[in-house]
């Protein structure tokens, strides 16, 4: 799980790792930015030094209630300045954030919080609480504040974290059964989204617009809100991200810089034609989460009057992205090139070869060793030399730009929402009248991706809407809930029997 020490060494001496903990560099910006604001909502206004005292006393609360370091905490609460609150006090304490997405439901909750054995959930209201029953729950408005001991800050002392400890572990998007979880450190995560904030340009006066929910990855960190906050710049916390909501922030807090999933991109655009709100402050529009087409992608800076950013990342570490400077061309055609100087990029064809397309790999600064809990999985995800295995089949272009052509995972990518056609089929085989289920992606114009279920059943076939509340009854995520259901009376095989989902996908 963690990088060989001369590699570590290498990073330290490139200055990539700084020895920095969270928790210390939010006392830094603290110091250095202290009344400017840091962290926007419709009904808040946050300080850098608010953000810090707020952080202390509830690590303060957090340790009274016997939280330690090391201990794994479930986090799963909306776009509301106390989600960050709740991250400082966490890395404060040393104790490690496990990032819940605000789709998830009871199915999800129950097992991060069985499988990391969690000390604790922090969730938005009393129904949230009943999804991880035995589990000591927070409700947002209820966090355990309290005033911090005199000189008594969280992160000194013989139990303060390490810059190489593990700060969160984050959900992988998931190709089989639920998410692995990705362990990130201090160190690396920081590296991360500073060196991020760098290549977007952030200055103190920037302001970002998050509007994805906050706990993804690419709104955390590519800059996300960690990157603006480490160049002293406000961050916007949109309730939902639709033009509605969005439009009047812009307009009201003059963001600079706002990023989007492909479908919400194109809600924008089409919005943008006929909206009475000045958007004129928009600087760059990043897109990621999944791959933007190039005919979409043209449409940004005509319709929007910004730069675009196509953004390629992975919550396991590699992070891509268009440079701000580069041509219109790369810009709308490539999904950009690496952050780091040493991150390392293998692209291999299926025998295993070097080529210009084929399955990506890649290790470096911020990309880690291995997933949390899983040795087995770790074996065939990263190879003996500590690359990781991605599952992406990119195409690498002179420039070293990436371009996107497809994956090798069955993993469904819906609107960048990711789905485990396998942890979907788990749940379509407790109903009674399913015999057989198999996932698979469609294409969609607007989603890049829908789920399509095919379900081989035991007698008269149940309808699609029945099999889409006996989903919702198992407490699973609405986004995971198959768009279509098609029944079938036998899956086509492969060669050696297993359920060929190529050929399954080529029936739509």
């Amino acid at each position: 799980m963690h990088w060989p020490e001369e590699e570590a060494a290498r990073y330290r001496a490139a200055g990539y790792w700084r020895g920095e903990t969270f928790g210390g560099l939010l006392r830094d910006l603290a110091a250095a930015y202290g009344p400017r604001p840091a962290l926007i909502s419709p009904t808040a206004r946050w300080t850098f030094r608010d953000l810090d005292e707020r952080a202390d006393r509830l690590a303060a609360g957090l340790r009274a209630s016997g939280i330690r370091r090391g201990d794994r905490v479930v986090v799963q609460l909306p776009n509301v300045p106390e989600f960050h609150q709740v991250c400082f006090a966490l890395f404060r304490i040393g104790a490690w954030p496990v990032f819940a997405l605000p789709g998830h439901r009871s199915a999800e909750i129950s097992y991060f919080c069985s499988f990391t054995e969690a000390a604790a959930y922090i969730c938005p209201d009393d129904e949230h609480r009943a999804y991880a029953p035995g589990t000591p729950a927070h409700v947002l408005g209820e966090l355990p504040e309290t005033d911090p001991d005199e000189g008594d800050p969280s992160e000194s002392g013989p139990h303060r974290p390490a810059p190489g400890d593990v700060a969160f572990l984050q959900l992988s998007g998931g190709s089989t059964g639920l998410p692995k979880l990705i362990p990130r450190t201090h160190d690396d995560y920081i590296y991360s989204f500073r060196a991020s904030a760098e290549i977007c340009a952030l200055r103190p006066d920037s302001v970002y617009l998050c509007a994805l929910p906050a706990a993804h990855n690419f709104p955390m960190s590519s800059p996300g809100v960690f990157g603006a906050l480490s160049a002293g710049a406000a961050s916007v916390l949109a309730p939902d991200p639709s033009p509605g909501t969005c439009f009047p922030l812009v307009e009201r807090e003059r963001v600079t810089i706002a990023a989007l999933v492909p479908p919400l991109a194109l809600v924008w655009l089409d919005a943008a034609a006929t909206t009475g709100h000045d958007l004129s402050s928009l600087e760059v529009l990043q897109v990621g989460g999944a791959k933007f087409g190039r005919e979409a992608a043209k449409r940004v800076r005509p319709e929007l009057g910004c730069t675009l950013q196509q953004v390629f990342g992975m919550a396991e570490g590699l992070v891509n992205y268009t440079r701000l400077d580069d041509d219109e061309e790369t810009i709308v055609a490539t999904q950009g090139r690496p952050i780091s100087p040493d991150d390392e990029i293998r692209v291999l064809d299926d025998d295993g070869r070097d080529s210009d397309q084929g399955h990506l790999l890649t290790r470096g600064p911020y990309t880690i060793r291995g997933y949390w809990r899983a040795e087995e999985h770790n074996r065939t995800a990263f190879t003996d030399d500590g690359f990781y295995r991605t599952g992406d089949i990119v195409r690498r272009t002179p420039t070293g730009h990436l371009v996107v052509e497809g994956r090798a995972k069955d993993q469904i990518n819906r609107g960048g929402e990711k789905i485990s056609g396998e942890e979907v089929e788990n749940h379509l085989l407790a109903h009674p009248a399913v015999h057989d289920a198999s996932v698979v992606a469609v294409p969609d114009p607007y989603l890049g991706e829908r789920a399509c279920a095919y379900v081989i059943c035991r007698g008269d076939p149940p309808s699609g809407a029945e099999l889409r509340a006996f989903l919702r009854g198992r407490g699973i995520a609405v986004f995971k809930i198959p768009d279509r259901f098609e029944f079938v009376d036998a899956f086509p095989q492969t060669a050696v029997g297993k359920v060929s989902k190529r050929h399954l996908r080529e029936r739509t």
